[in-house]
């Protein structure tokens, strides 16, 4: 296996924006791994499954999503990155515009894929 680039991080990064923009869950099944850990901005974990749940029954639906301050931070074959988002959507049709804050935690499977294992997101102040 080969070590782990921040261009490949950063490929993975977009490919799950654009995924979580068009609610691609076949997609987002492929760049969230199995037994992730996501911690919302309300502080409640959810899992994989919920996840893709809310994409697939449109409970979630995002309509724009720009990323700045990313930095991305190597060790191995795992990344962390942290990147502020201006995010624009609906979550149960309640809408909802902010800046937030997303940690991720990228870890690469034996055949060099990429995965999301862990994330959390806040809101900027």
């Amino acid at each position: 296996m080969n070590a782990l680039t921040e261009v490949q991080v950063l490929d993975a990064e977009e490919r799950l924006r654009l995924a979580m923009m068009a609610s691609d869950v076949a997609a987002l099944n492929v760049l969230l791994a199995d037994d992730l850990l996501f911690t919302n901005h309300l502080g409640h974990l959810l899992s994989k499954h919920a996840d893709l749940a809310a994409h697939e029954q449109r409970l979630l639906a995002i309509t724009d999503l720009r990323a700045s301050e990313r930095h991305v931070r190597i060790s191995g074959n795992v990344a962390v990155v942290s990147v502020r988002m201006q995010l624009t959507g609906s979550y149960h049709d309640v809408e909802t515009h902010g800046d937030f804050r997303f940690t991720r935690v990228w870890a690469q499977d034996g055949a060099g894929a990429l995965q999301v294992v862990a994330a959390h997101s806040g809101v900027v102040a």
